[in-house]
């Protein structure tokens, strides 16, 4: 029988729920929320954020929508090591390679999805067994001025590429704090793109990503850590 939780109605209720969850093993989480646990993430990466999106009613699903539209609030999960510190980058969203010259910075899925964020940290040290990992303490966050400036500036350079017919050319070095890269399983999933003669090109779909240093940052300057 599958586990629901209705969706929260305001964001005390959510944060509520993300409070009861800290401290918590996968395992207990899994038990509660009816769900096979797996031995490891090698084929189901996206598995510890769908259970904890069962466990505080997020809504959106795989719509490109904020995980609770209604409260305008996104789910990101932070895998961090024992001293804290991020050990992956984070997907925000998939990266439009069509069509884009109506886009701008304000009316970007990056900052719809990065406007109020939820995050999660959970233990991602890979010689803690699945099962032992915990979640640690969940703190919304928003963008500072400087930072949402930064984001702004990584963001445009990126569309102004691919405007440009240089998609391929990006490398996920470019950018202070958001990359972009190949956003796919594997190599065959291919989807249209400008080349950079203004042709249609295949390629692998491509995806935004906030780079370690921003979210050091924002643990930094939410829980003042060195």
């Amino acid at each position: 029988m599958r586990y629901t939780v209705p969706t929260p109605t305001s964001i005390d209720e959510l944060l509520q729920r993300a409070n009861r969850l800290t401290g918590q093993s996968f395992a207990q989480l899994a038990k509660i929320a009816n769900l096979h646990m797996p031995n490891d993430l090698k084929k189901d990466k996206g598995w510890v954020g769908m259970m904890l999106e069962q466990h505080l009613g997020a809504s959106a699903g795989s719509k490109p929508l904020q995980d609770f539209p209604d409260l305008g609030v996104e789910l990101k999960t932070l895998p961090v090591d024992e001293q804290g510190q991020p050990l992956e980058t984070t997907f925000v969203c998939v990266a439009p390679l069509l069509n884009t010259s109506g886009l701008n910075w304000l009316n970007s899925n990056v900052r719809n999805k990065l406007s109020c964020v939820l995050w999660l940290p959970i233990d991602g040290r890979r010689a803690v067994p699945l099962a032992k990992r915990v979640v640690g303490q969940p703190f919304l966050w928003r963008p500072t001025n400087e930072q949402e400036q930064a984001l702004q500036s990584d963001w445009e350079e990126h569309m102004d590429r691919i405007a440009l017919g240089e998609v391929e050319s990006i490398t996920a070095r470019q950018g202070e704090f958001l990359q972009i890269r190949p956003k796919a399983a594997d190599g065959s999933a291919l989807t249209e793109a400008v080349g950079p003669n203004g042709q249609m090109i295949q390629v692998r779909p491509r995806g935004f990503y906030l780079k370690k240093t921003f979210t050091r940052a924002i643990l930094e300057q939410v829980f003042n850590a060195v």
